[in-house]
């Protein structure tokens, strides 16, 4: 019976104990996925292809952490060790900034710079000011130094209500995709990342979210925990207008996608 509840547990992606000699619990939080694309999709499901350079497939190919414990920027644990399902292997820095939106913006970030396509990666504060990485870089360099410089800048002047303001609404939320965010401004407010998409047959979605929360803390794939059958998977066919993640509810109206030349999706 305890061989059964374990397996039960370690698919669940909760905490799974066993009893050593000493006859005391061991939490173990192995994780056995190298890749957000590695996390299986559940039975009928597969993952909607996506373009070699496109934000979706870079946000696949991050590597995540062979342990699931998330750690606050100062080293302590996090108190809730029940949210997440996997940790990306991303520096979540030594100070109290990269926060919900913040993470967002890193993931947005890394991917352009990796690209090299400097000038597209700009927010805005709460103030209006444009801060535009391609003009930074002229001036300071675009040196993996320079640009963690330029992301701390961004931490510390931007926030959920700038980053609200600044995507596009997507109008069904049925066709949520790869990149997207689910966002509310404001003191508090929140926002997490499609990290990943897959679809039935029938073209129903389902769906990935990574969060950083406050404090500053490790980037993590959520559990869903009101259906455990598809967790981490959530259902964009759900007949419920509301969004139910470890620690924050959104509406379906309050996703958003990144701004293209051509406007909205």
């Amino acid at each position: 019976m305890q061989s059964n509840l374990r397996r039960l547990l370690f698919k669940a992606g909760i905490i799974i104990f066993t009893l050593p000699g000493s006859g005391q619990l061991r939490a173990q939080r192995s994780n056995p996925y190298a890749t957000i694309a590695a996390i299986p999709v559940p039975q009928g499901y597969h993952r909607i292809p996506a373009g070699a350079a496109s934000f979706a497939a870079w946000l696949r190919n991050i590597p995540l952490k062979k342990d699931r414990t998330v750690y606050l920027f100062d080293g302590r644990l996090k108190r809730n060790q029940d949210a997440q399902f996997a940790v990306l292997d991303i520096s979540v820095g030594k100070q109290d900034l990269q926060q919900c939106a913040d993470a967002v913006m890193r993931l947005r970030s890394e991917y352009l710079y990796s690209l090299h396509s400097y000038s597209s990666i700009e927010f805005y504060t709460e103030q209006g000011a444009r801060l535009n990485f391609g003009q930074w870089q002229q001036v300071k360099g675009s040196d993996p130094g320079s640009f963690r410089n330029y992301l701390t800048t961004v931490f510390t002047y931007c926030s959920t209500r700038t980053l609200e303001k600044q995507l596009v609404p997507v109008t069904n939320y049925r066709t949520i995709s790869g990149g997207d965010v689910l966002i509310r401004g404001g003191s508090p407010g929140h926002a997490m990342l499609v990290a990943d998409i897959a679809e039935d047959a029938a073209g129903r979605r389902i769906y990935l979210l990574s969060q950083s929360y406050m404090p500053a803390q490790d980037i993590h794939i959520v559990n869903n925990p009101g259906n455990a059958a598809i967790s981490p998977w959530f259902d964009s066919n759900a007949p419920d207008i509301y969004i139910e993640t470890p620690e924050w509810t959104f509406r379906t109206n309050e996703l958003r996608c990144w701004p293209t030349p051509a406007g909205k999706r």
